[in-house]
């Protein structure tokens, strides 16, 4: 049975929210009178759903969000909020808080907002346990040249790797870097063929308000614009290979590639020694229009 914690330091506020949810879903409710007894119930036994009031003396919601989010970040955690908490709901959402309902609207909005965020939490907890039993995934995607369309790819790439426990936070924070100075690369030094000097002298003068950017100048324009970047993506239990291919004329890959032993030359090669460093291998082909980056999980992984 789905069972909830109510948090609140007024008795008659406690059994107000604790009656709309057990009339809706009989569900199993508990009580807290503050956020020290809540965080004493929940560390004897965990709830299904958190829901506290915002205002309480010596500990309030906002510390219990914190207390919860370190301990327990698998139990949500809805607030409730009196007229005028509205800016404190916010930074507990910030910090973690699932959701906030006014107290104002507790009989219309409290038992839709809890069943919402436990079928949430639950398919959260389902696609974990789903991707411990996963022994690799490969996709592909094909991006047309719009910048906008890399940061989201990333996430993507590293919420799967935190799936599967791919090494731990900083090391999947990296390999999101890599992956993404790839992507960059592909983009304006790959298909658009924009220059670090052209760049320069873009961001050396005021553009007028009518005066395209460089970028989408080169995006409306033949051959630019009908080019696209393939991006292969394969995740073992063993490796992650990240394979990004352009469709532009390349580069002379042996006067620009280094060895992992031999230092960047400055600026000019900033993106590849970041790759070199937080990636186990970078390939390049023959054209110099596609990188392979490789990184092999840690033998004993945090």
């Amino acid at each position: 049975m789905t069972t909830v914690l109510v948090v609140d330091d007024s008795p008659l506020d406690r059994k107000l929210v604790g009656s709309l949810l057990e009339k809706k879903f009989g569900w199993k409710v508990e009580y807290a009178a503050s956020g020290a007894e809540a965080l004493a119930r929940v560390k004897q036994s965990p709830p299904d759903l958190v829901i506290t009031d915002i205002s309480m003396p010596e500990m309030d919601g906002l510390e219990l969000v914190r207390h919860l989010r370190g301990t327990f970040p698998e139990v949500p955690v809805i607030l409730t909020t009196a007229f005028g908490s509205d800016m404190l709901a916010i930074e507990a959402l910030e910090r973690g808080a699932a959701s906030y309902v006014p107290k104002s609207q507790l009989s219309t909005r409290l038992a839709e907002t809890a069943d919402s965020v436990l079928r949430i939490a639950e398919q959260n907890r389902e696609r974990e346990r789903l991707f411990e039993c996963l022994e690799f995934i490969e996709f592909e995607y094909l991006l047309d040249n719009e910048p906008e369309l890399i940061q989201p790819l990333v996430s993507v790439v590293q919420q799967t790797l935190a799936g599967v426990r791919f090494t731990d936070f900083p090391g999947r924070l990296q390999m999101g870097i890599a992956l993404k100075e790839a992507l960059l690369n592909a983009l304006f030094h790959g298909n658009l063929q924009i220059s670090k000097e052209e760049i320069e002298a873009v961001s050396d003068r005021i553009l007028q308000e009518d005066e395209l950017s460089l970028v989408e100048k080169r995006r409306r324009e033949p051959p630019y614009r009908d080019r696209k970047i393939r991006v292969h993506i394969k995740i073992t239990r063993d490796e992650a290979v990240f394979t990004v291919t352009d469709d532009g004329p390349g580069f002379d890959v042996q006067k620009i590639v280094r060895r992992k032993d031999q230092s960047p030359e400055l600026e000019q090669q900033r993106g590849l020694s970041l790759m070199q460093t937080f990636m186990d291998e970078v390939r390049f082909n023959d054209r110099g229009n596609q990188v392979t980056l490789i990184k092999r999980r840690p033998v004993n992984p945090q």
